[in-house]
Order: structure tokens, then C-alpha cells, then sequence
């Protein structure tokens, strides 16, 4: 039996949003509303503000809210808006959840507490206590790579049960089982957190992606789900084959955000700088990211 989703309300593309800096390092709002019409343009549909892409690490507190209350105003319900709220601290999750409530935000994207490496049962008391506090869809985040500890399948499927706000988990682990197990145990919505694997997901149940590849070819990335969506396997594999190469080349430069600011700003739209600890890419690295974008016929 296919299980039937929670309202699919974050089906398609979402696109893990950079943040844009000025040159002395401070936010810079007029390209981050010069990147919001060019999602809306581009078929995106929800903005991802303040994720891992848009270095959440790093922005203060006032910058973080001021991110998310830039997107949700200037989107004006034009696109959706899953805004980054997710902390280690469960006190913090709240605060930043009900901020990006006020802000108006369509719903939040919440990663694992991270560092601090809760066991399976404070993972479920964490977003529980999130979403109880706060009138919010919201979007598990599980990816052990960066958190250092796994939700479990289990665990993912009891928070489900009990919180009916928790509507769908970007699944970042890399496991076909664990998404497996989570669609056939549950009613979230699964997006793929890796854009290498946003197909495989979809043939398993997922309904769409948190795209990084999305922030340069955000068409194509939706191309590829919609071509699947509709029945048409066949261009949605070529539509994968031809976006494998430009995740992989790209994203395989360095940590995530620093090649995909760079490929930005050789495509014209330069966003800034990475903040430290982050550091650019090397000269050879930047001669081989141009290579991938020339070869993906883009630059």
C-alpha cells in the first residue's frame, strides 16, 4: 500500500538559498531580493533562506531574522518560504521558529541538534517541544554527515506520529533504506538533500528536493522532477545524467557553500564571499570549477 503524504506542500523544488555578502562582509539585501525574482522567474517553488547554504554557522542572531523577514516580505506570497530555524539549543529552535512564524514564513526547515549529540529520545523530545510552541509546518533535516549522529528511522516516524505539524524531512543521509523505511512507515513527505540523488528518491516516493544546484540551474533541477512527475522516466534520466556531472564536478570542489558562491559569481551573479572559517577556492580550483560549467554550457 502506498502511503498517502502529508499535503505534499513542499513538493518540487526548494532551493537552499546562499546568503549574499557585500564586500565588508555584511549582509547584502538587494541581491538577496535580485535572487528571489530570479527564482520566481525561474519556476522555484520555495525559497530555502539560512540553511547550511546560506551559512547559518556564521550569521548572528539579528542577521539570521533579518534573512528570513527579507525573503518572506519581498516574496510576497510569490513563492513559498521554508525557512532555516534549527539549533542545538531546543530554547533557540523555538525562538527562531516563532520568529520565522511572525516573518511569515510558509514553514521551517529544522536540522538535528547538532554537536551536542542527543540520544534517539532527545531528538524526539526537541521537536516535539518545537512544535508545540509553535503553529509551524515544519520540515525535518537529517544529515548525520554535518550533525555527528543519525535520527533514526524509528525515531524520524514517532516524531511524525505525535507532532502533525512535522509534515516532510529533507533526507540527507545518502540511504536509499533509511528513505525507504521512512516512506513506508510514515506519511511525511521525503525531499532529497543531495542533488546527486534526487532521482533515485523520487523512484522510491520522495516528492521533490532541497537543491544546492538549484541556486545556478534551477530550471533544469525542476525540468528533471516534473519530467519524472508526469510519467516521462525517460527525459527525467537524461535531465539526471546531464545534471550529475555539474553536482558532482561543483559540489566535489570543497564544502558546501563555497564552490556554488564562486560558480555564482563566474555566472554573473556574484554573492560574496564565504565567511571564515570558510575560506574561497584556490586558483586551481576555480580554473576547474570553469571548466565544469563550460562543459555543463553554461558559462
Amino acid at each position: 500500500m502506498i502511503m498517502a503524504r502529508r499535503g505534499e506542500l513542499f513538493a518540487g523544488l526548494s532551493v537552499a538559498l546562499v546568503t549574499p555578502m557585500s564586500s565588508d562582509g555584511s549582509l547584502n539585501e538587494s541581491m538577496l531580493k535580485s535572487l528571489i525574482d530570479f527564482h520566481v522567474a525561474s519556476g522555484t517553488d520555495c525559497l530555502v533562506p539560512v540553511g547550511t547554504t546560506g551559512e547559518s554557522p556564521t550569521l548572528s542572531h539579528d542577521e539570521h531574522e533579518r534573512v528570513i523577514s527579507v525573503t518572506c516580505d519581498y516574496a510576497a506570497g510569490r513563492i513559498k518560504v521554508m525557512a532555516g530555524t534549527g539549533s542545538n539549543s531546543t530554547a533557540e529552535a523555538i525562538r527562531l521558529t516563532q520568529s520565522a512564524k511572525r516573518a511569515g514564513a510558509t514553514g521551517a526547515l529544522m536540522v538535528a541538534p547538532y554537536y551536542n549529540k542527543p540520544t534517539q529520545e532527545g531528538f524526539f523530545q526537541h521537536f516535539r517541544a518545537v512544535a508545540e510552541h509553535v503553529d509551524l509546518p515544519i520540515v525535518l533535516y537529517n544529515i548525520p554527515g554535518r550533525t555527528a549522529k543519525n535520527m533514526e528511522p524509528e525515531t524520524i516516524c514517532r516524531i511524525a506520529d505525535t507532532c502533525p505539524s512535522v509534515v516532510a524531512i529533507k533526507e540527507s543521509t545518502g540511504s536509499m533504506d533509511q528513505a525507504s523505511q521512512i516512506l513506508s512507515a510514515s506519511e511525511l513527505t521525503v525531499l532529497s538533500g543531495d542533488d546527486s540523488l534526487t532521482l533515485p528518491l523520487l523512484a522510491l516516493g520522495a516528492s521533490g528536493v532541497v537543491s544546492v544546484a538549484g541556486n545556478i540551474v534551477p530550471a533544469d533541477v525542476k525540468a528533471m522532477i516534473v519530467a519524472f512527475q508526469s510519467g516521462d522516466v525517460t527525459a527525467a534520466r537524461e535531465w539526471h545524467h546531464k545534471l550529475f556531472p555539474l553536482c558532482r564536478d561543483m559540489l566535489g570542489l570543497s564544502t558546501n557553500p563555497i564552490p556554488v558562491k564562486a560558480a555564482m559569481r563566474l555566472l554573473g551573479r556574484d554573492c560574496g564571499e564565504v565567511r571564515l572559517p570558510l575560506t574561497p577556492l584556490s586558483d586551481a580550483q576555480i580554473a576547474a570549477l570553469k571548466t565544469t560549467l563550460t562543459r555543463y554550457g553554461i558559462l
